[in-house]
């Protein structure tokens, strides 16, 4: 009777193994469900800059959203530092 637990446990064990090898099918791509902040189209206020409120994510804020903002930032004071010909 032991030897058929046995059995069933590697069977399991095998069947373990090739799911996690994707042999059935791959898993669906992961879904985010973080809340995108409103960023404003145009150049941002203050005030604007000051309400914004990110998605927060097990590690803090989203890192995604952060970088998109410092880089919409920059490239506005990019064009705010030009000198005029």
């Amino acid at each position: 009777m032991e030897w058929v637990l046995w059995m069933i446990a590697v069977a399991i064990l095998g069947m373990a193994a090739v799911a996690a090898s994707g042999q059935l099918g791959e898993m669906p791509s992961t879904v985010t469900d973080t809340p995108r902040p409103h960023i404003p189209a145009g150049e941002l206020t203050g005030d604007e800059l000051r309400g914004l409120r990110f998605g927060v994510v097990t590690r803090g804020y989203s890192m995604q959203q952060v970088d998109e903002l410092l880089e919409l930032l920059a490239r506005q004071l990019d064009t705010d530092q030009r000198p005029e010909a």
